[in-house]
């Protein structure tokens, strides 16, 4: 018995040595290596502009600039251009709900809900997780109700300009207020 218990320390023994130096070496090399230098703003410009050139070269980046100069993709940028002021200042925005059933073709029921308003004569859309539409169940065709949103976002694939739905209220009630806390504000 005393025998076995010899072999097995000898047996371990090396197993051990040798794990500890390969660890000692791999902790080693870490530490040699310089930290890549971040890059200038200069640099990291032209490295933006390089991938914005190489996906504009792809498949999706030639439709996307086809929709943009397409009537559809037109309108919705004017669209933008009208409530720009709203979402740099997070003003305030009068809208008219005109859909609270809206789903893209070919879409989950368990997926994004979308919001559909009207904003000084022009459609925009909002989109929320189930859960967070569930605070907006009580909106109705032709609503009037208050909208804040932090950005918008251009798509070839919807017909109206994307806005975040950061803070929504009709008569003077909040029936939805994003929280940027969990996030990091992001």
């Amino acid at each position: 018995m005393k025998n076995k218990k010899i072999l097995i320390y000898v047996l371990i023994l090396p197993l051990v040595v040798v794990s500890g130096l390969v660890f000692a070496n791999r902790v080693i090399k870490n530490e040699t290596k310089p930290s890549p230098k971040p890059l200038s703003i200069a640099d990291r410009k032209a490295h933006m502009a390089d991938d914005r050139k190489k996906w504009e070269a792809s498949p999706d980046g030639i439709k996307y600039k086809e929709w943009e100069v397409s009537p559809e993709g037109k309108k919705v940028h004017a669209s933008a251009d009208k409530i720009r002021k709203y979402i740099k200042a997070f003003a305030n925005m009068e809208a008219v709900v005109t859909s609270v059933t809206f789903q893209r073709t070919n879409a989950k029921s368990s997926g994004p809900k979308w919001l559909i308003v009207r904003i000084d004569g022009e459609e925009y859309m909002m989109q929320f997780i189930p859960k967070d539409f569930q605070q907006l169940n009580s909106l109705k065709v032709n609503d009037k109700i208050i909208v804040r949103s932090r950005s918008a976002g251009y798509s070839s694939n919807h017909p109206y300009l994307i806005i975040s739905g950061d803070y929504i209220e009709r008569n003077n009630k909040i029936l939805f207020k994003r929280d940027f806390s969990k996030n990091n504000h992001c």
